[in-house]
């Protein structure tokens, strides 16, 4: 347009000279070969300022999170509470398995506890038959040592009604209800750790297997843990569920994400790109539409290079695919991408502003020149951006098939 343009009208209507005869592709490379190459080389680092200066990707999207609906263990589905597509709010029930198998564990654990208490009744007259038989046996001790001490008494004052063998059978009949005595109280000790030891550990092992079985029970209803929209929810009753092999749909919270979008850009763009730079999208679900937005992230690693510990070694080769530099970037006026779909495909330009630096006052005039230039041909590429959010709804027919 700059060169081969003029000439061509310059020599067609004023020297008049004919396109085939005078005109020819050996006499415009020949009399224009200085002008097309300084054309060509100063298109070539236009388009590498500003493809440099101003990174572009089409790599943009919105990520949203979702939640599996699982059950913590498989089962099959006795009652369905919801369909799908349903908006439902944290503590919602989904649905329940059947149960049959928890609630009789629960049922065992509630005739245990009522064994338990029926078994403190019996340790309680068991502890006070021990009593009193302690009682008897020290009742029964007492009167023996006082008729022991009545004849002893006589027997050394020398009486005739009392001898030494009557004496020593009183002696032994002291000691024999003295073993008695022990012995009751021995098992008045029995009974009392057994009302006061084993009987309220046995009604702690039957209430944990009580609340352990209703907590088994619990699980058999699944409910929503956050709010959102169920998803891919198709559960029947009959339905077999499984946390591993088969989920029963996913849940979709709402206002995760929103707003924040993460592109992927060229690894060239990594010492460019910095936290803070003006940036502009346009999605498909919004088009005709330029959205400000501003880097608000830049990591500093490139995904590709992840890898997991396994039995082979990691071969580079495998990872010819060079990956992008991930940067996330919001909207730079509030509700700015309220319209935007979550997980809309989106055209991303981020612009170089080099104002602080062009108005330093250590800036030669060639750095200076340089730097206007790379935040001038920002122009051309925020017009390229424009065009393409002209052409994207056209571009999304095109692929789509229509």
């Amino acid at each position: 347009m700059l060169t081969i343009f003029p000439d061509y009208m310059f020599r067609r209507y004023r020297q008049g000279k004919r396109i085939g005869h005078e005109i020819t592709l050996f006499s415009v490379w020949y009399e224009l070969r200085y002008g097309i190459v300084t054309c060509l080389m100063l298109t070539i680092s236009l388009v590498t300022v500003v493809f440099y200066y101003h990174p572009s990707t089409t790599n943009v999207s919105s990520f949203f999170r979702t939640v599996t609906i699982l059950s913590e263990s498989g089962g099959r589905v006795e009652e369905v509470y919801v369909i799908n597509n349903q908006e439902v709010n944290a503590g919602d029930p989904l649905f329940s398995l059947d149960a049959s198998s928890q609630r009789a564990a629960v049922e065992t654990a509630e005739r245990q506890i009522e064994e338990v208490l029926a078994q403190f009744n019996v340790a309680e007259a068991d502890l006070a038959a021990a009593r009193g038989v302690v009682a008897q046996a020290k009742g029964a001790l007492d009167q023996a040592k006082e008729e022991l001490a009545v004849r002893q008494t006589l027997l050394d004052q020398g009486s005739t009604a009392v001898n030494t063998r009557d004496v020593e059978k009183l002696e032994n009949v002291v000691e024999t209800r003295q073993g008695a005595l022990d012995a009751a109280k021995a098992q008045l000790k029995a009974v009392e750790a057994e009302v006061e030891i084993s009987l309220p550990a046995a009604k702690a092992t039957a209430l944990a297997s009580l609340k352990q079985a209703q907590t088994e029970l619990e699980k058999t209803v699944i409910y929503a843990l956050v709010d959102g929209t169920v998803e891919q929810f198709a559960l029947q009753p009959g339905d077999i569920v499984n946390p591993i092999l088969r989920p029963a749909g996913v849940l979709v919270p709402p206002d995760v994400g929103e707003g924040r979008f993460q592109a992927g850009f060229s690894q060239l763009s990594a010492q460019v790109i910095k936290p803070g730079m003006l940036a502009e999208i346009t999605c498909m679900s919004l088009p005709f539409t330029i959205i400000p937005m501003k880097v608000v992230g830049v990591t500093d690693y490139i995904p590709s290079g992840q890898f997991r510990p396994s039995d082979q070694l990691l071969d580079v080769q495998d990872r010819a695919r060079p990956g992008t530099l991930n940067v996330y970037m919001e909207p730079l006026f509030e509700g700015g991408t309220k319209l935007v779909s979550r997980g809309s495909k989106c055209i991303a330009n981020v612009y170089t502003n080099n104002h602080d630096r062009l108005h330093s006052e250590e800036m030669s005039t060639g750095k200076w020149l340089f730097l206007h230039m790379v935040d001038t041909v920002g122009l051309v590429h925020a017009a390229i951006l424009r065009i393409q959010a002209l052409l994207l709804p056209v571009q999304n027919l095109v692929l789509t098939g229509h």
